[in-house]
């Protein structure tokens, strides 16, 4: 099912899960402190920051109390209007006789409570902490612990609010830089010290976040995480590993879910609230999809009040992808696939947003299904830019796709992508992508030569020749390989075995080695021909379906059952049985290679064109060894342009050319 996030439909099924939610008491609205970037204007979820490591300053700060002097260590000292506290451990012995004392604020000459927690750290900084609304998450929580007063002294952009008295209008970095000037100068700043520390940054935009109260709405899941991670172990994971990312994630968990976003575009909440009392009410089902700014909702308040504001914030998109598996079984039609698709088979993502798109799937799943999304999540690794940076449309650094396609066609580009191995990163090279254009030119280059025996193949399987035994043999081997590793999602390893087989083994030395055998008719020769090259490009076709699509339609269309090679079956190995005489036709195509090569090398060192002719081969080895080259004579003889072979008796294989 092809669709839009900003579909009617999905519309729709967005504001339905919403309001299953809120009737579940799981979506809810609180005014509190709020993840929120100061440069794109909304709120976020936890699962949108990164950290950054960042330069630093520990500035020294300090402050007079009734017991004396008492210095706390900042990085925030921009926010000393908002500070309603001191935090000291009560084990620290420093601090015992300042604890439920007042400190003055310099500069703001006002007092805040020195008071006791045991999460304090004595050994950070000075072992007193500056507890501000809000500087980061141990503010907040010390702020929820102990009840104190919030102090909203940052405005939604940035800058400092009338609170921060002559800081108004200024932003963080400015107001930082002017607050420690004049600590500096009234004497307070004790000593500044540079560090380094991780810095929690919008993943989008790459600013650093900031805590600031504002309402919200969030989904209440919090005492949900063992359910969550056992959801995450029912779930096969490719590759295993990727797993104990989704456990760090879940186990991490210290917010709800922050739904609601401060944005233009995006899908709106069915919420309306009431003029009068405030309270909220939401559409009913059958008039979903709804514009609040728009729409009005059916009846009036439980107060009587018929006047209802609306809301004007839209859902965060992760609510919305992820229902992606409802969405595709049309959840609330009436002839819906619920039953026939859900759990779905595979979710393909990359490892960037296991605790996006995989974490919030399996949130609405469990919400909406008590069950798990899907059964296996097959998990990619990033493009990365010349210096080893992820690509990001907001870092611009991305190499355009469509100009790569334009140039060199979207098979060689999936080539690159397909090499790198399951969920790890990869460089972009251009140089990559060209190789795999080289490899389209010789699927292309392999289907003209081979053209009258693809088209006019024998009816039935004849009789074949050890060296086509052993190609098929290598191929059967390479096709039970790709199947087990394209079921464990490993597609890397198959592409890079098949592209080795396909190249060396069938292009270079068999088509070679049975060249004058395509021209004389042998059926033997054409059989193996048109099967090998019809499995070749159905191990091809999950990463070059373009070029392999085109081929089977010009090539095997009229002689194969399926209208398109994706509905002709994944290849089955040819030579399924074992025969005692196996070790013949596999040792004959070896040393027929082994013999062919050093041959070239021969006619190169000597000046000679491939096709010059000789007199003879003269080749020593093992008496059990003969038999096995006597199986490949004829194409050994074609190959090399040798009139015969001559034996003598050797320890190990050597090749001698005779002119």
């Amino acid at each position: 099912l092809l669709y839009t996030t900003i579909d009617p439909a999905v519309q729709k099924l967005s504001q339905w899960s919403f309001i299953e939610l809120f009737k579940q008491n799981r979506a809810y609205r609180k005014k509190d402190a709020t993840i929120w970037c100061v440069r794109c204007k909304t709120a976020i979820a936890q699962a949108e920051m990164e950290d950054k490591e960042k330069d630093s300053t520990f500035n020294y700060i300090e402050l007079d109390t009734e017991k004396g002097k008492i210095t706390i260590a900042t990085t925030r000292p921009e926010l000393m209007g908002a500070c309603v506290a001191i935090f000291v451990n009560p084990t620290d012995s420093r601090y015992k006789e300042f604890i439920g004392k007042k400190a003055i604020l310099p500069i703001f000459n006002r007092s805040v409570p020195i008071l006791a927690d045991s999460t304090a750290d004595p050994t950070k900084g000075t072992g007193a902490v500056y507890v501000c609304t809000f500087g980061d998450y141990a503010d907040a929580e010390w702020v929820r612990a102990h009840k104190l007063p919030i102090i909203e002294i940052l405005n939604k952009n940035g800058t400092l609010n009338e609170k921060a008295g002559s800081y108004s209008g200024l932003r963080i970095e400015e107001a930082r830089q002017k607050i420690i000037a004049d600590l500096k100068v009234q004497g307070k700043l004790v000593k500044q010290e540079k560090i380094k520390h991780a810095v929690n940054v919008h993943e989008r935009c790459g600013t650093e976040i900031e805590l600031i109260v504002t309402n919200q709405w969030f989904i209440r899941y919090l005492d949900l995480k063992e359910e969550f991670l056992k959801m995450g172990e029912r779930i096969i994971w490719h590759p295993p590993h990727m797993s104990v990312r989704y456990k760090n994630w879940v186990s991490g968990l210290k917010w709800d879910w922050c739904i609601s976003r401060q944005r233009f575009y995006g899908i709106p909440f069915p919420v309306w609230y009431c003029l009068r009392c405030g309270e909220t009410k939401v559409a009913e089902e059958k008039d979903l999809p709804v514009n609040p700014l728009k729409d009005k909702p059916r009846g009036k308040c439980s107060c009587g009040s018929a006047e209802f504001i609306p809301e004007q914030d839209i859902m965060d998109t992760w609510a919305t992808s992820g229902l992606t598996p409802m969405i595709n079984s049309r959840w609330l039609d009436k002839n819906n696939l619920n039953k026939k698709i859900l759990p779905i088979n595979l979710r393909p993502q990359a490892h960037d947003i296991i605790n996006f798109w995989a974490f919030y799937t399996i949130v609405k799943s469990y919400f909406h299904r008590k069950d798990i999304p899907f059964k296996h999540i097959m998990i990619s690794g990033h493009g990365l830019d010349q210096r080893g940076d992820k690509m990001s449309k907001s870092k611009g650094n991305v190499v355009l796709p469509l100009a790569v396609v334009e140039k060199y066609s979207a098979d060689s580009l999936r080539f690159w992508a397909s090499s790198a191995k399951l969920g790890d990163d990869m460089p972009y090279q251009e140089k990559d992508v060209a190789t795999g254009q080289k490899l389209l030119n010789k699927l292309w280059s392999a289907a003209r030569l081979i053209e009258p025996v693809l088209l006019k193949p024998p009816a039935k399987k004849p009789e074949l020749r050890a060296i086509d035994k052993w190609l098929l043999s290598k191929l059967s081997i390479l096709i039970a390989q790709s199947t087990k590793e394209y079921e464990n999602c490993e597609y890397s390893s198959s592409k890079a075995a098949t592209e080795q087989l396909f190249w060396h083994d069938f292009c270079d030395n068999y088509l070679e080695l049975v060249k004058a055998r395509i021209y004389s008719g042998d059926k033997a020769a054409a059989w193996t021909l048109y099967t090998a090259y019809l499995s070749f490009l159905k191990l091809f076709n999950p990463i070059t379906p373009h070029i392999c699509e085109e081929l089977y339609q010009l090539l095997f269309r009229k002689r194969e059952k399926s209208v398109s090679i994706n509905l002709s079956g994944w290849p089955e190995p040819i030579l399924k049985d074992k025969r005692a005489d196996s070790w013949v036709y596999e040792a004959a195509g070896n040393f027929a290679l082994r013999i062919l090569s050093e041959v070239r090398q021969w006619k190169h060192s000597k000046g000679l064109p491939l096709n010059a002719e000789l007199f003879a081969l003269k080749i020593a080895c093992p008496e059990a060894e003969r038999k096995a080259i006597e199986a490949v004579k004829d194409e050994l003889l074609s190959a090399t342009k040798a009139k015969k072979l001559e034996f003598s008796e050797g320890k190990k294989l050597s090749v001698e050319p005779k002119q």
